[in-house]
């Protein structure tokens, strides 16, 4: 392990973030951030399909290039909605140590979708 952490995320938000307003002819993330809301879910949709073909034929390596991509359009998206990483770990803070089946169950929604049916 190369001693990475996650926070490089954060760092890669600050740089998407100040990216918004960059020439899309020199950044890729504001020529993301220049096409609209629909074609950065459209690519993070993308970039998360071919995750799951890695995931699925069992390719460690392309696996983690995949989930590196998916992160980054994410991260892409999150700037494009105004959401703040912060935001989502604090989310995922509230969650921590709550059964997933029990969270699921006290979201608000119909009777069915929880019931898983």
């Amino acid at each position: 392990m190369s001693g990475a952490t996650a926070d490089v995320l954060d760092r890669l938000f600050e740089v998407v973030t100040s990216r918004r307003n960059a020439d899309p002819n020199i950044s890729h993330s504001a020529r993301l951030l220049s096409r609209g809301t629909a074609k950065v879910a459209q690519k993070f949709g993308e970039e998360a399909v071919e995750c799951l073909i890695e995931a699925v034929m069992g390719n460690s390596s392309k696996l983690i290039g995949e989930s590196a991509d998916v992160l980054y359009h994410l991260i892409v998206l999150w700037v494009d909605a105004g959401v703040n990483p912060g935001e989502v770990w604090s989310e995922l803070q509230r969650r921590e140590g709550t059964s997933g089946i029990a969270e699921k169950a006290a979201r608000p929604g119909p009777i069915a979708n929880r019931s898983g049916g």
